[in-house]
């Protein structure tokens, strides 16, 4: 009998690159899960070879019903509302808690590995991001759905039969995000976007001690995203709660300046420098939204000690290199 390979958020960026990594490995037994009430979605699985589809709430139907018992090989749990402003914490609670904890009992059970996405948006306005609670602090319903289930975890360590791998995502950029265009996508394809739309890119002024622009976060390419699931996923002896981070906090500024160089080069023009940028007006700060004052990560910056102790050594793409690849391939696709 055939066993599946289970990816939840299938076809939204992660999901869907993970897909693209499986199949790149020969793996086509793969059952496709998502919500496609936002129909653009199937275009990031398009290319892609799966087995099955299902939706998201006739699939945990089916787990709870037992139809997948005996049938699955490892599950990869991406799939969550990943909008940090959604307000609605009955819905957050639910569909990323609650479902979590569904499939967690069913891999309990059924001795299956787990590989689920955390997030970064656990520590919010910490200054010290290591997988420990006494550094947890989320800023919003999102990040505390997250935290949650992380702890829940914890407290049932004891219980687990196979692998369970937690990756606490900090800023994934990449390709087949373009569903996700407005507030849930990265500042690269935003700034991408606006670039290429109102010849700017704009950016906020500085807030809690940092310049115009100068905010840091942790930014993270896709396809390093998905090199560290695989890995884990062909070693099944290494569990855990995991940062998936580069390591190096780069600035907002960064990333604008990745993506106006990036088009630049495409159009024939030279590399400019930032104060070139500013100066030209191809890079703009408006002012700080009230609706994210106390809600909103100025830092971030994985300790990936842990990472790197389980034997998760493969270099991480940097801004430049990343942004660089990333409006290549934006720019082919138009």
């Amino acid at each position: 009998m055939s066993r599946y390979y289970i990816v939840t958020g299938a076809a939204g960026m992660i999901g869907s690159n993970i897909i693209a990594g499986l199949n790149a490995r020969g793996i086509r037994n793969i059952i496709a899960v998502d919500n496609m009430t936002k129909g653009d979605k199937f275009r990031n699985l398009v290319d892609l070879e799966v087995a099955d589809y299902f939706d998201k709430h006739d699939f945990r139907d089916a787990l709870l019903a037992g139809q997948f018992d005996g049938k699955v090989e490892a599950i990869l749990h991406q799939g969550a509302c990943s909008n940090t402003m959604e307000h609605n914490g009955q819905y957050m609670m639910d569909n990323n808690y609650r479902y979590t904890v569904d499939v967690l009992d069913f891999c309990i059970a059924q001795k299956t590995p787990l590989l689920y996405a955390s997030s970064a948006a656990t520590y919010g306005a910490s200054s010290t991001f290591r997988e420990e609670p006494e550094f947890e602090g989320p800023l919003n319903v999102y990040g505390y759905s997250k935290v949650l289930f992380d702890r829940v975890l914890r407290s049932r360590w004891s219980e687990l039969t196979a692998q369970v791998v937690g990756f606490r995502y900090f800023n994934v950029y990449g390709p087949r995000e373009a569903h996700k265009a407005g507030a849930g996508s990265s500042v690269a394809f935003n700034a991408f976007h606006q670039f290429r739309k109102e010849g700017r890119v704009k950016l906020f002024v500085g807030c809690d001690g940092y310049p115009d622009g100068g905010q840091l976060r942790d930014f993270i390419y896709v396809q390093d995203v998905v090199a560290a699931n695989l890995h884990f996923l062909e070693h099944p002896e290494q569990s855990g709660i995991f940062n998936l981070g580069t390591g190096q906090a780069q600035s907002f500024n960064d990333v604008a300046l990745g993506v106006i160089n990036g088009v630049r080069a495409h159009e024939g023009k030279p590399v400019l420098s930032l104060a070139e940028m500013v100066a030209q007006g191809l890079i703009e700060y408006v002012p700080f939204p009230d609706i994210l004052k106390g809600k909103y990560q100025s830092f971030t910056q994985a300790d990936i000690s842990k990472l790197r102790a389980a034997g998760y050594t493969a270099a991480f793409h940097d801004v430049a290199a990343g942004v660089g690849k990333y409006c290549s391939k934006l720019l082919e696709s138009q």
